[in-house]
């Protein structure tokens, strides 16, 4: 991982090796790591697991986003009390790794939604950008995911897919899924942890990424989604730019990203 600036958060470490420079520190393991943060009634602890999928373990219960790959990849992990799915593509939506995980709530965009077994539809609630919903003792904000540049929008066109806002214990937490540096984003406010995704042709920039930070100023922010990407070029930009974001580079690709 990259880190750069203040931390109100502790760093549970799985595995680290640390080279520490002024205000940037390096770490790669072989081990997914886990980064913890002190909320009101206990704390919130991330793991990486793949590319776009992550678990986030809350007070209330554990929550998987995006999970594909199957059931083997959250062996070991907590499991889950709620599902959460930004949109349709197959690194973010895998039907198959639902139906091998517990048959948990799931909260998806209206078009995943649309897409479920009976069963899973069953527990399944549809959340369009601008809803919000309470489950697990937090409360979801479902926000705009989408590319802005015009040879992009095929990808993820406007008023389609989610990104979230978790409020946990008085922190919100930002998970984009893909999708430019639109002007939602950037208005933002009082995000603790965000999450950003940054690759072409899909996502965004390390640059635009890193105005997007700029403007809405997480305290946090972890890139992800970000294979092929110049991860440390965007904690440069990060940094240079003053918005005084804590950059974490954590280990989104433990066999390589090609």
């Amino acid at each position: 991982m990259i880190l750069s600036r203040r931390a109100s958060l502790m760093l549970g470490l799985a595995t680290v090796s640390t080279a520490v420079m002024p205000r940037i520190a390096l770490a790669q393991t072989a081990v997914p790591t886990s980064f913890s943060y002190p909320v009101e009634g206990g704390q919130v602890v991330f793991h990486p697991v793949d590319h776009a999928s992550m678990v986030i373990e809350t007070p209330g219960g554990a929550i998987y986003v995006d999970p594909v790959g199957g059931a083997e990849p959250y062996r070991g992990l907590p499991q889950p009390s709620l599902i959460l799915i930004t949109h349709e593509h197959g690194d973010h939506f895998d039907l198959p790794t639902l139906q091998a995980l517990p048959a948990v709530a799931i909260i998806a965009n209206p078009a995943v939604h649309a897409m479920l077994p009976a069963e899973m539809q069953s527990r399944a609630t549809a959340m369009a950008n601008g809803d919000a919903a309470q489950a697990i003792g937090l409360t979801i904000e479902a926000v705009p995911a989408y590319n802005t540049t015009p040879d992009r929008q095929q990808y993820h066109p406007q008023g389609r897919d989610n990104g979230y806002v978790l409020t946990i214990g008085g922190k919100r937490f930002y998970i984009a899924g893909d999708t430019e540096d639109t002007p939602e984003m950037r208005a933002l406010e009082d995000i603790e942890v965000a999450f950003l995704p940054m690759n072409l042709p899909y996502t965004m920039t390390v640059q635009q990424a890193a105005e997007a930070v700029a403007d809405f100023r997480p305290v946090t922010v972890f890139p992800y989604h970000h294979r092929g990407s110049d991860v440390r070029e965007f904690a440069r930009l990060v940094e240079a730019s003053g918005a005084g974001s804590l950059v974490v580079i954590a280990n989104w690709y433990s066999g390589g990203q090609d």
